[in-house]
């Protein structure tokens, strides 16, 4: 092999070294409380503060991540997010890809309210008049999930929102979204995504 040969391969090999995926932790935190989670209303765009009780549980995160060490620190942009993570201690890049589903006309209004005018509703079902499909979430999930394992050597985490966050981690363990249903996630918790011998699996749910 001539050097230039040589040098070629080792730039390769190199090339492939940067490009390769992680196998990271994402510990995952939802926002604290808003008036509007406190009501069950769905929150999408609407940019809430959080509540006196969201800002006291946001800060009661910072000693459980005080010591921990993350290689990349993501919250969505939506102040409620963004202001958990900064109670917390952390100093996040705002990420746009991991806001919260657009409801469209369901925006501000609980699923009972939605289901009197469409029995049977379900926003892991049924269609969203002027929001975002199920699947556009996802794939807003699958974004954000690349870059973490792109990114992050060791572990990884995001401050965001209850349905963005139970689609992120359907899809995590390479399952259909519509599984996000099962996974109930409460305000001002912590979860942690990561691996069990090659395989991605949800290590701490809710906590």
């Amino acid at each position: 092999m001539t050097s230039s040969q040589q040098s070629t391969a080792t730039a390769a090999v190199a090339g492939e070294s940067i490009a390769a995926e992680y196998e990271p932790e994402l510990w995952l935190i939802r926002h604290g409380e808003t008036e509007w989670s406190r009501n069950r209303r769905h929150t999408g765009r609407t940019d809430l503060p959080l509540t006196p009780q969201g800002e006291q549980a946001a800060r009661a995160l910072a000693p459980r991540l005080d010591d921990i060490p993350f290689d990349v620190v993501l919250a969505s942009p939506l102040t409620r997010a963004r202001h958990t993570a900064e109670l917390a201690g952390l100093h996040p890049q705002l990420e746009p890809q991991a806001m919260e589903w657009d409801y469209g006309e369901y925006e501000g209004i609980t699923t009972a309210q939605i289901q009197e005018r469409s029995p049977g509703w379900s926003v892991w079902t049924h269609p969203i008049p002027g929001g975002e499909s199920l699947q556009q979430v996802a794939d807003r999930a699958d974004v954000v999930i690349a870059d973490v394992r792109r990114l992050a050597p060791k572990r990884a985490v995001l401050v965001a929102h209850a349905h963005f966050l139970r689609v992120l981690a359907a899809r995590w363990i390479g399952q259909e979204p519509q599984l996000a249903a099962h996974f109930s996630l409460e305000v001002s918790t912590i979860s942690v995504l990561g691996w069990d011998r090659g395989v991605p699996v949800i290590d701490k749910w809710n906590g």
